[in-house]
């Protein structure tokens, strides 16, 4: 019998990659709506300016942009957000070029799978819309049953970034194709900032902000 060869991977990051910029931000005042979102902004500033100074880490800035939108939000809250969302500013977010690289790995029959810091609030939305077979992001955690499930503001899982791209992307790939490491498979990757270099890493063959990134 013949060796079954590996599955060809594409991991693409989602803001500033598929999409222009942040998509958190425009989600958060898109759901809040511009007078609630800016003074969300303005009690979460010191942190938002160290982190903009490397003073502050980006997953510390970040919980506490989470705590003071999202704490008590119900899941059918952030379903009607998202909605809204990716109804009237999604489409203009995106970047043609990255799309239409997604297109050519979907019709290649590639694994694509979108890896994000962004929240799981709404990117299950976004990688059902763009036709991703799996997604790994931050995932907020959630407290109680049914309809009445909120969000408690914090993260379940480590902000996925950096490094954190990395193990998840491993631990992903081993309990999809049972590989030690997503590094020894065929692997394409796509990001657009120092966030994504430990995965551009791994690649056979890596895109930084558009333009061939030498592994």
């Amino acid at each position: 019998m013949l060796p079954v060869s590996p599955p060809v991977i594409a991991a693409f990051d989602f803001d500033g990659t598929l999409t222009r910029g942040d998509s958190f931000r425009p989600f958060l005042a898109r759901g809040l709506g511009w007078p609630r979102f800016l003074w969300a902004m303005l009690r979460c500033s010191p942190w938002l300016a160290g982190y903009a100074l490397r003073l502050v880490p980006n997953n510390v800035a970040k919980q506490r942009v989470m705590r003071a939108t999202l704490t008590g939000r119900t899941s059918a809250e952030m379903d009607e957000w998202t909605t809204r969302w990716l109804a009237r500013d999604f489409p203009g977010q995106l970047r043609e070029w990255t799309l239409q690289r997604l297109e050519w790995h979907r019709k290649e029959g590639h694994c694509c799978v979108l890896v994000s810091a962004s929240p799981d609030i709404y990117l299950p939305a976004v990688a059902r819309q763009l036709g991703f077979d799996d997604l790994i992001c931050t995932e907020m955690e959630v407290q109680g049953d049914g309809e009445g499930r909120r969000l408690t503001g914090r993260m379940r899982t480590p902000n996925c970034y950096g490094e954190q791209k990395v193990l998840r992307l491993n631990a992903w790939a081993a309990a999809r194709f049972g590989a030690a490491s997503v590094g020894d498979m065929p692997l394409y990757a796509y990001g657009d900032t120092a966030g994504d270099i430990p995965m551009l890493r791994l690649a056979r063959h890596a895109w930084y902000r558009g333009q061939p990134w030498p592994a």
